[in-house]
């Protein structure tokens, strides 16, 4: 069995963090699912997971770079002592009749026994079960469950959808189709997570997640500005000299806006309140009017006489002030 950091392509240096990075890169590179007619791909895969068994556990990594265990798992033993053998261990005799020291001799392994006769603790159907695979030895890891992948998807809603709250039906990238719960008050660009909405799972892991993006469409009207919206209402050219109370939109219908006397085009009126209501902790957001003043779309001559008669009485200059 190879060295458990060439298999992961590591340095005997290497973090738990990174330990960690390349065995996933790898057993995800030649995960089973992933290389189906591929054989050897599957003994990598089970040689992957071999080798993060020992270096990705701190107690037998520990014991690996100490020479305690091998690659397998395995205790290492530490060579062949005279006399008396150790509980479980080697002992080395001499033959029955046999010569002095230097002559012939040959080696016992105790099962269990003590060469005096005595129970050592150790259980001859471990080793064979560890060897084997039977009985209650340590069984070499195979392929684990894996966590599905989670998938990501947009759902373009209209504005009146992300005030109110409502659904939107998202097609997944698989083509699945899915209706995503819109809650009142979400910001553009906030993600929904669906859990178990994703890719299955392989080996019976749990599947991923569906991630969903909020994305909100154009308004005629009204633009968006973080939870605030602004829209351009036109008013006539007396509204702005006289003031008055005139309807406006809003996203929960008509409300009457005051407007000053002597408004000029491009004010801006603030209705508390009217932006996207609130949620998660945040505050109502404002909705900001800014007054836009349009002239009759068809041509009067009464207009323009009585414009006519206002230059020449009460001429200004709006733009005295830019240099």
């Amino acid at each position: 069995m190879r060295d458990p950091y060439d298999v992961l392509g590591v340095q005997k240096s290497a973090s738990h963090a990174e330990i960690k990075k390349a065995y996933r890169q790898l057993a995800k590179k030649f995960h089973p699912d992933r290389n189906k007619d591929d054989t050897k791909a599957k003994e990598r895969f089970s040689e992957i997971n071999s080798a993060y068994e020992i270096v990705g556990d701190e107690t037998k990594k520990a014991q690996f770079d100490k020479g305690e265990i091998g690659p397998d798992g395995k205790p290492r033993f530490t060579g062949f002592e005279g006399g008396g053998g150790g509980p479980g261990g080697f002992t080395r005799s001499w033959r029955p009749g046999g010569g002095p020291p230097g002559g012939d001799q040959h080696f016992e392994y105790h099962f269990g026994e003590a060469p005096g006769g005595g129970r050592a603790g150790f259980d001859p159907s471990d080793l064979f079960a560890d060897l084997f695979g039977g009985g209650g030895g340590r069984r070499r890891a195979g392929p684990q469950p894996t966590r599905g992948d989670d998938v990501v998807a947009t759902a373009t809603v209209p504005l009146e959808t992300v005030a109110h709250g409502g659904a939107a039906r998202v097609i997944l990238p698989s083509g699945r189709t899915l209706e995503v719960k819109i809650p009142a008050g979400i910001e553009d660009g906030k993600q929904i997570r669906l859990r178990g909405q994703g890719q299955p799972g392989s080996m019976g892991g749990e599947p991923g997640d569906a991630l969903i993006t909020v994305k909100v469409a154009p308004h005629p009207y009204f633009k968006l500005d973080g939870r605030d919206l602004r829209l351009e209402l036109p008013v006539t050219v007396y509204e702005a000299a006289l003031g008055g109370r005139v309807p406006t939109l809003t996203l929960d219908g008509k409300v009457e806006l005051t407007i000053p006397p002597h408004s000029n085009s491009g004010r801006v009126l603030r209705l508390r309140g009217k932006g996207l209501p609130a949620s998660d902790g945040k505050i109502a957001g404002d909705l900001y009017v800014s007054l836009k003043i349009m002239l009759p779309e068809t041509a009067s001559s009464d207009l323009d006489a009585r414009m006519r008669e206002w230059r020449d009485a009460h001429p200004y200059d709006p733009r005295a002030k830019m240099s």
